[in-house]
């Protein structure tokens, strides 16, 4: 590795964290990128060059801190992940396709598609995945290879199968240019852009397998012999794991309650020697680990308390930090802008390429990501706007909610207007975004509405909130009785029952549970029973929070009794992943010091 690549261990000199001022610390410098507070990921890949995602679907290309090319992806198709290896960059959209874009000018292309004419000018399909009628759910990339989730379980792997890194069984180096399936029931994938192996988790059984290399016991299995094919991790159930991070010649994997383990090489694992099983690293077992960033040689964790430890390989240790050895885990302060964000739901992320690491903050609006799904998934429409042949099917209750008109009269404006024009105004609607200026603003004038937009999304759902009479819906909760809890029981009396007058909308685009009960119920019925056994107290600031993404209590309220009955929303009412509704939590036990 180059000398200049690893100061203070986190990046190259050049470029390192997305801020807007300048700190003076070492090994962190400021970028030029524009717009950072859009930017929802970035993975680089060999040298200096990397991929930024932007909101709401927007992929920049820079060599350094140089903008080197903009993408648009075709047919307006919605990005939901990327990643890196060497010189090749993937995309996965939220139409199950994967895009790539890359360059042989040194390194593979994972999966190959037309080698000689791979370059960074363009993004090309992935055609394998298509061919063969899979819908790719989420993907992750090592060293030379790659790994999909297919149809909902099915695992496939692709690229170099050195070490056996693929799983297939085979010891010899072949490689597999194109996908190929190695096993069902798969439900999470890791791997690491400098990962010569990697980890998956299986449903039946609940187990965490690992695959490849493990010259240094880095699969944490107990020994050092490569694996050509899955072995199961005997220290962690599947559903303990959080994530799991190689490089190297060592690995890390952070548990879902936040504990950090490592295992492999001495002089890169976190710890004083080698280990061949996952073992806690003393340094961070009092701390709650939420993100994990890996590249060559270096490793950072990320606490729940905005703290960054990091660690590196031995001999890539900063000549001018005057501390314990650099393969230990160290506190690294951050830099000055982002002090402002420590005690704020605002999140910070971390990444690793290769050579250089980022630390920036993540500018997902949750509500915004439950409303652009929804509108994408084309789920319990209820009305069609648009020209004869060109309809788009919508919610006309948000609609009505962000125009403050009639669905008729929208429906008479874009009888005679091209999809294009539809498009564009709907993607306003559901996910405040104004993809072409002129033309929002044309149908704006048209419709007499003011330009720009006054209001946000989430302001128009605080109205929506407050709107009593354009409630739809009722939630029945049902507290301290005998059917509490017992979904068997569908003859209840309904006046045993307590009502929380709701928008069907804003619960379907909110929560995977009431969109999975929606699609069971008959469309003839306005009421839904909440069998939670939760106070209704507890459902109406759940409820508020579906349309604010804020908890907010009332001197009447219990503080301790709302955080004990919403501490398992988010998995009980199936939340977008990303919710912060454990934020707000958390910020209420500080506010009344509770322990």
């Amino acid at each position: 590795m180059e000398n200049n690549t690893s100061l203070y261990f986190l990046g190259v000199p050049e470029f390192g964290y997305i801020a807007k001022d300048q700190s003076n610390l070492p090994g962190w410098c400021e970028t030029k990128i524009k717009n950072t507070q859009t930017i929802k990921k970035i993975v680089a890949g060999v040298g200096k060059n990397f991929l930024v995602w932007k909101n709401p679907n927007k992929l920049e290309f820079y060599e350094k801190d140089k903008e080197i090319k903009k993408y648009k992806l075709p047919n307006n198709e919605q990005i939901k992940d990327i990643d890196a290896t060497y010189q090749t960059y993937q995309i996965l959209t939220q139409s199950g396709k994967v895009w790539s874009l890359a360059s042989m000018n040194q390194y593979m292309e994972v999966p190959i598609l037309d080698a000689d004419k791979s370059t960074f000018e363009e993004i090309r399909p992935v055609t394998f995945f298509t061919e063969k009628n899979l819908f790719v759910n989420e993907f992750i990339m090592g060293s030379c290879s790659a790994y999909y989730i297919c149809n909902g379980d099915k695992l496939y792997v692709t690229g170099s199968n050195a070490e056996g890194r693929l799983g297939t069984g085979n010891s010899t180096t072949k490689n597999e240019p194109m996908p190929i399936f190695l096993r069902d029931k798969v439900t999470k994938i890791f791997g690491g852009i400098w990962a010569m192996n990697f980890f998956f988790i299986t449903s039946e059984p609940d187990h965490l397998y690992a695959v490849g290399h493990n010259s240094s016991g880095e699969l944490g299995i107990g020994n050092r012999v490569h694996q050509s094919t899955p072995q199961i991790v005997e220290k962690f159930k599947g559903t303990d794991v959080m994530n799991v991070r190689s490089c190297n010649n060592h690995t890390t994997l952070i548990t879902t309650d936040g504990k950090t383990y490592s295992c492999g090489a001495a002089n890169n694992n976190g710890q004083d020697s080698q280990q061949v099983f996952f073992t806690l690293i003393p340094q961070l077992k009092d701390k709650k680990a939420v993100q994990l960033a890996t590249g060559s040689h270096k490793t950072l964790v990320l606490t729940e308390d905005n703290e960054l430890y990091g660690w590196a390989l031995s001999s890539e240790k900063p000549k001018n930090l005057n501390t314990q050895e650099s393969y230990h885990p160290i506190k690294i302060k951050l830099p000055n802008f982002f002090t402002k964000y420590l005690h704020t739901k605002n999140k910070i992320k971390i990444s690793c390429g290769i050579y250089c690491s980022f630390i920036y903050l993540d500018s997902s609006n949750i509500i915004i990501e439950d409303f652009t799904n929804l509108f994408e998934s084309k789920k319990f429409c209820d009305s069609k706007i648009g020209s004869i042949g060109n309809e788009i099917e919508i919610h006309k209750s948000l609609v009505e909610c962000r125009t403050k008109l009639k669905i008729t009269q929208i429906k008479k404006f874009f009888e005679d207007k091209n999809k294009e024009q539809t498009l564009n105004f709907l993607k306003w609607v559901y996910c405040d975004v104004i993809s072409n200026e002129k033309l929002l603003e044309q149908t704006f004038n048209s419709l007499q509405l003011t330009y720009p937009p006054e209001n946000k999304l989430q302001t128009d759902l605080l109205h929506l909130y407050k709107d009593e009479e354009s409630k739809d819906y009722s939630i029945l909760v049902q507290e301290d009785s005998e059917f509490e809890n017992n979904q068997e029981e569908e003859e209840e009396e309904e006046e045993f029952f307590e009502e929380i007058p709701v928008h069907k909308l804003v619960l379907i685009a909110r929560s995977g549970l009431f969109r999975e009960m929606f699609t069971n119920i008959s469309e003839n019925t306005n009421k839904v029973k909440d069998y939670s056994g939760k106070t209704i107290e507890s459902l109406e600031i759940l409820i508020k929070y579906f349309y604010t993404d804020k908890i907010e209590l009332t001197a009447d309220d219990d503080p301790e009794l709302i955080i004990e009955e919403l501490s398992d929303a988010v998995e009980y009412y199936q939340l977008n992943a990303n919710s912060n509704l454990n934020y707000e939590l958390k910020k209420i036990k500080n506010n009344f010091n509770l322990n």
